[in-house]
């Protein structure tokens, strides 16, 4: 390991891979709700974001884990389940008075039409501005999972209309 006067070690969390400390810093200079979408091999949670001084607050979050009592019993890391998290995120985020937010996706690997931009589909679904460009979402055969399972469809819409009537 290099030392000296001139070495600098980097934060620990940008040696863990874990924070973008250059994206992190021009996501909070735009002084806007940051929609805060992360993933693990079994489900996807998002929460939208205020910072303060003391630390970000969470206004609303959502997860997979919460599709369960709609009745969802699919794979919870899919593309439907994304869009599905996305949509009521976006809706609980609309009832605290969040309208408009940007997209924050931290160090994950970015694919047009993947389980992110699905997020970002059930958001703007819910009546919610989020800024992107239209080639990145998921087809709307992907965002109802024809490309899964005919069963699917079904319960995306039963799942999205059980948000609806809450």
């Amino acid at each position: 390991m290099a030392t000296g006067p001139r070495y600098k070690v980097a934060f620990r969390r940008r040696r863990e891979n874990r924070t973008d400390y250059y994206q992190r810093r021009r996501l909070l200079a735009a002084k806007e709700a940051r929609a805060v979408v992360r993933r693990s091999n079994k489900n996807i949670t998002v929460q939208f974001a205020e910072f303060g001084m003391e630390g970000d607050s969470i206004i609303a979050s959502a997860s997979t884990r919460e599709l369960k009592k709609y009745g969802w019993e699919y794979s919870c890391s899919s593309i439907p389940a994304a869009y599905l998290v996305g949509y009521l995120a976006g809706k609980k985020a609309a009832d605290a008075g969040i309208e408009y937010a940007v997209l924050d996706i931290g160090m994950q690997k970015v694919q047009h039409g993947g389980v992110l931009f699905a997020t970002v589909a059930g958001m703007t679904d819910a009546g919610l501005e989020v800024p992107h460009g239209e080639d990145v979402l998921p087809d709307e055969d992907r965002l109802m999972g024809k490309h899964i399972d005919e069963g699917i469809e079904a319960a995306v819409e039963s799942v999205k209309q059980k948000m609806e009537a809450e």
